[in-house]
């Protein structure tokens, strides 16, 4: 499973996170929240000193050789974080503004300004050329009393000319490139910085528009309250599942057995198991069941191959919204 993560020769991983270890197991797990500069320094993200540099090309013939000035292009450039020396990220155009790792956490602070935020993860994906840092909001989501859900501000840019700055609204704790995709498809509100825009002077947009997530949140959570609110029997709680997994018109005894277990595990974890004992008998049961089958029991090689199937797998991420749809 690649999470792209940078890791150096000497065995350290770019990355941070607070309190919880990450699937990779790679990086530095802190025993507190981090600031801005425990993130920059224990992500190994601070110093870098991104910048522009000239950009040449060297033509190889017969002749000689020749060194051509590029002059509508610039490479940028970093101080390696182990090694100290300059190191290569990108290829940028002239007008490109580099945007230096120490201004994304200010910037994150100036859009949040709230008491209790804190960062989660920091990190380098791609050898430097790209990074993320995500902030744990304080307002978090409960549903009738009972389920919390964390609410993240993440932001990502890159040194390399690929991607804008932006900053998200998301439900997702980015670790890696993978929970980075899920992050970017879970947003609820985001807005894109180009380096070549004045960052600081786009702060009031940037809140605006990540203000719309909270009421998609309010209504989510309206939704779910209204689900753990709803009765569901093990009887549509079964229709809901040969709805999701059907049973072919001819099946083989292999196949017939498979989707007898499928169907005993997935009674179980809707029925006995202790995730679901202080919602049992919802809907909302119902469609964390589905989640958790999906997340943790449905067969695969290994979990390591179930977990980049739940990260990177459409099929799975379109099961979760069919079964959302089927007992909402």
């Amino acid at each position: 499973m690649a999470h792209e993560l940078e890791v150096f020769a000497d065995g350290r991983a770019a990355f941070a996170t607070a309190r919880l270890d990450a699937w990779h197991r790679l990086g530095v797990v802190t025993t507190d929240c981090m600031t801005a500069e425990q993130a920059l320094t224990a992500a190994l993200l601070g110093g870098w000193n991104v910048r522009k540099a000239r950009l040449q090309a060297v033509d190889l013939t017969g002749d000689g050789v020749t060194v051509l000035d590029v002059p509508d292009y610039q490479a940028t450039v970093r101080t390696h974080p182990v090694t100290g020396k300059p190191d290569l990220l990108g290829v940028v155009g002239t007008d490109y503004k580099v945007i230096q790792n120490e201004e994304c956490t200010e910037l994150i602070n100036l859009l949040v300004d709230e008491a209790g935020a804190h960062f989660e993860t920091a990190g380098s994906l791609r050898g430097g050329r790209q990074v993320f840092l995500t902030m744990k909001l304080p307002k978090n989501l409960h549903l009738a009393g009972i389920d919390a859900i964390d609410l993240y501000l993440a932001l990502t840019t890159s040194h390399d000319g690929s991607a804008a700055l932006r900053i998200d609204a998301t439900p997702t704790r980015i670790v890696c490139a993978n929970t980075l995709r899920m992050g970017l498809q879970a947003s609820r509100g985001h807005y894109t910085f180009r380096h070549t825009a004045n960052v600081r002077g786009k702060i009031a947009q940037a809140r605006s528009a990540i203000g719309l997530m909270w009421d998609y949140y309010e209504a989510f959570e309206t939704e779910a309250t209204r689900m753990i609110e709803t009765e569901l029997s093990l009887a549509r709680f079964r229709k809901a599942c040969e709805q999701l997994w059907p049973m072919p018109d001819d099946p083989t005894p292999r196949t017939r057995g498979y989707h007898t277990r499928r169907t005993a595990t997935l009674d179980e974890l809707f029925t006995t198991a202790d995730t679901q004992a202080d919602i049992r008998g919802t809907a909302w049961a119902g469609l964390q069941a589905i989640g958790e089958y999906l997340d943790h029991h449905a067969p695969a090689a290994d979990t390591a191959k179930r977990a980049e199937r739940v990260l990177t797998s459409g099929t799975v991420a379109r099961l979760k919204q069919n079964a959302y749809t089927l007992l909402a």
